[in-house]
């Protein structure tokens, strides 16, 4: 396996592929550069998963034998493929164009998520363990957001966290230097700790282990179903919008409405509003982490990579 990519100067990126045991080169640099670097490489397939790459870079590969997938959000914006993966909730509703003879596949059946998160997926849902031991202990509070976090989300959902005056341990990550120095910032009450860490490769334990996860809507997302964690969403972009009215209206998270709307007062009290109910009510908490433990089983990865091995050695797949 062999990762060809930029990771932008992402120091927590790079030890992530650093920590894997696969061969890691530069992003070619336009379609022909990629087919040149693939028939190197000897790839049989390359999997293809960018909103900038150039759309010429699927005929490109394919031209030169090679079985592409790309992973699409919604609209494949041109990228051409054999096989396409939407993972959005509801994808599979959706009616899209396809050239002839390729597959999609569709929706949460087919998130692809990391090794570190399906191996601690629990056996069982969560919620009424979570909930009776919840009640005599303080609530633990993840927030993350993305690995950029490019709009300084913590800071905002932090403060609103801290507003509620609900006891709390909080795990706040913050993506930078300047987001971190505004987050030491922050005064808790009586009854709050408040924690703050860079980027850190434990991301997926401080998930599991967390009472309630604070974050933005975006494929995080499908890792705190995986686990079955109690979220609470803010969405921050155009594109995350349709994903997260879906989930809220699932009942799979709470919502806390978009990001720049938290500067009014009005959207700040009721984020605050919900925030001290989930922080206040395990019961509620427990309701989310069952619907969100059903709604992702972790087992996309194989069912992917199953219909990508039908593609190129169909007599490996089992069965």
């Amino acid at each position: 396996m062999h990762f060809l990519t930029d990771v932008g100067g992402l120091a927590w990126a790079a030890r992530q592929l650093a920590g894997r045991p696969v061969a890691w080169h530069p992003a070619p640099a336009g379609p022909a550069a990629l087919a040149a670097a693939a028939r190197s490489l000897r790839l049989d397939a390359v999997v293809l998963d960018s909103y900038t790459l150039d759309p010429a870079s699927g005929p490109a590969l394919r031209a030169d034998g090679r079985v592409v997938l790309a992973v699409v959000d919604g609209d494949p914006r041109g990228a051409v493929a054999d096989l396409y993966v939407d993972q959005n909730l509801d994808a599979e509703l959706a009616a899209v164009d396809l050239p002839p003879g390729a597959v999609r596949l569709a929706g949460l059946r087919y998130c692809l998520l990391r090794g570190d998160v399906r191996r601690l997926r629990p056996d069982r849902a969560p919620g009424t363990a979570t909930a009776t031991a919840a009640t005599t202990g303080t609530p633990r509070v993840l927030g993350f957001f993305g690995g950029t976090d490019a709009y300084a989300a913590a800071p905002v959902l932090t403060r609103l966290l801290l507003n509620t005056g609900a006891p709390l341990a909080a795990t706040i990550v913050g993506a930078t230097g300047p987001i971190r120095a505004a987050l030491h910032e922050l005064r808790p009450a009586a009854g709050q700790r408040l924690r703050v860490v860079a980027p850190t490769d434990d991301l997926a334990r401080l998930m599991a282990e967390a009472d309630l996860v604070v974050g933005a809507s975006g494929t995080s997302a499908w890792e705190l179903l995986c686990l079955g964690r109690p979220a609470a969403l803010v969405w921050v972009v155009d594109n995350q919008r349709l994903g997260y009215d879906r989930l809220v209206h699932r009942g799979l998270v709470a919502g806390l409405g978009r990001l720049a709307d938290l500067a009014t007062e009005p959207v700040a009290a009721r984020a605050t509003a919900t925030l001290r109910s989930l922080l206040t009510d395990p019961l509620r908490r427990a309701g989310l982490a069952d619907r969100a433990w059903a709604a992702v089983d972790g087992d996309g990865v194989r069912r992917v990579a199953a219909e990508l091995l039908r593609r190129v050695a169909p007599e490996r797949v089992p069965g």
